[in-house]
């Protein structure tokens, strides 16, 4: 299955969807839990305080993020943190999405990303404090920044 057709059959099935996005051949892939508000809006992944954070982050780690792929656990808005019923209703598109990239290395984004995104034993994972957290509490902060050197180093 290709990442069009995966993003295709989300949009079909969701009324409000926050679409992945990202290069299907991305060596490393950031996985976060749902979309905000900005994220419903624009019907992209991260594009909030949040994205632009994690932006600038890339950025300071020399990665681009059109060369990343970005997605979420549940592929809508979820008011407080997904429930179950969420993340059963999407966890085949996640699966999809990650065999079909393939990736070197996933970055689970928070603790949600940390239990719901399926493992593929030819990947490396990586879990770091959601963006939003590392932007409000120092102690996230330098381990989200702490992981983003080391992904440096995995280039």
């Amino acid at each position: 299955m290709t990442i069009a057709a995966i993003r295709e059959e989300i949009r079909k099935r969701i009324k409000k969807p926050v679409l992945p996005e990202g290069p299907e051949n991305a060596k490393l892939v950031f996985v976060g839990e749902a979309g905000g508000a900005e994220e419903e809006k624009a019907g992209r992944p991260f594009v909030g305080r949040a994205g632009k954070f994690l932006n600038k982050e890339l950025e300071k780690f020399g990665f681009k993020r059109a060369e990343v792929y970005i997605t979420n656990v549940v592929k809508y808005r979820c008011v407080g943190v997904p429930e179950e019923k969420d993340v059963k209703k999407c966890e085949k598109w996640l699966k999809a999405e990650l065999e079909t990239i393939n990736p070197k290395v996933i970055v689970l984004l928070g603790k949600t990303a940390e239990k719901y995104t399926p493992k593929l034993y030819n990947a490396a994972y990586l879990a770091l404090p959601h963006p939003s957290a590392a932007m409000r509490f120092t102690k996230m902060r330098k381990k989200f920044e702490e992981g983003m050197e080391q992904l440096k180093l995995l280039r």
